[in-house]
């Protein structure tokens, strides 16, 4: 028993042999998937490159775009999705190709009839036309003192509607007597330069009026009446001043909703816009 006790422990031990140097994963077969994937797509690429025309190129990359739609005739076809994308000639694009209502050209048209070039050469001759009132008026002060002080309350400017003619009240010289449509003798001289300078072209004519908010609080509000008075005692200046009746396309009276500075109870915001309206919109 003594002899058995103190014998020593057997340890077996057991290695693993390997036969050849194994596949060590998987990871390679990945890294040679995407590496044939991405050469068959460059060559792919090449391909179209040399395959395509630059009309046929354009659309491809305009497919693969995220910021345009893929049709540019409608937003679903024809059928049971029908409706206008961002390119039809009502919508224009902020983005990419976007229709135009006046003269779309070849490559930017969407949908509807092609504009002409007399339609873009009528618009040239329009906003030349625009241009050149709005420098006629300028150019009167510099004919003497008492016409620059007077084109002190007028502002002018260009834009999509037409040529907007601002004239406003100052702080020591307004335009009207205090809250009443009577115009004062400044604003007669004025009136009188616009349908001048209005005479050199034949676009219609849109009077707005505007009026500072009260600084009190009152049951019935007279902003709305007596901005549309005095838009109306100006169209009727206007039309005894040689311009024709029929070039009047609108009045309107905007009340004190339009300020035109910070504080809505400025005098300065007490003004008429006479526009000259654009005939292609």
């Amino acid at each position: 028993m003594a002899g058995q006790n103190n014998a020593a422990p057997v340890i077996i031990k057991r290695k693993k042999v390997i036969q050849g140097g194994g596949h060590h994963g998987g990871a390679w077969k990945v890294a040679y998937a995407d590496f044939v994937t991405a050469m068959m797509a460059f060559f792919m690429l090449m391909w179209l490159l040399n395959a395509t025309t630059e009309k046929q190129r354009k659309g491809i990359a305009d497919y693969f775009n995220p910021t345009i739609a893929v049709s540019r005739i409608s937003g679903g076809g024809s059928d049971m999705f029908q409706g206008d994308s961002v390119f039809a000639e009502k919508t224009l694009a902020q983005v990419g190709t976007g229709g135009s209502d006046a003269a779309p050209s070849q490559e930017k048209q969407a949908k509807g009839d092609i504009g002409t070039q007399g339609d873009a050469a009528a618009m040239a001759q329009e906003k030349a036309v625009l241009d050149e009132v709005k420098s006629a008026l300028s150019a009167r002060g510099g004919e003497s003192m008492t016409m620059q002080r007077m084109l002190r309350h007028v502002v002018s400017k260009v834009t999509d509607e037409g040529l907007v003619v601002e004239i406003f009240d100052l702080p020591d010289e307004p335009l009207f007597e205090e809250g009443t449509a009577t115009p004062r003798d400044q604003t007669l001289k004025l009136v009188s330069l616009l349908s001048e300078v209005f005479g050199l072209a034949e676009n219609q004519i849109a009077v707005d009026g505007y009026v500072r908010t009260l600084p009190i609080t009152l049951k019935d509000n007279p902003n709305w009446q007596l901005s549309a008075e005095r838009a109306q005692a100006v169209r009727a200046l206007l039309v005894s001043d040689k311009t024709p009746g029929d070039r009047i396309a609108r009045i309107s009276g905007h009340a004190d909703r339009k300020p035109a500075t910070q504080d809505p109870t400025a005098v300065r915001n007490n003004r008429i816009e006479v526009i000259l309206l654009r005939r292609f919109r």
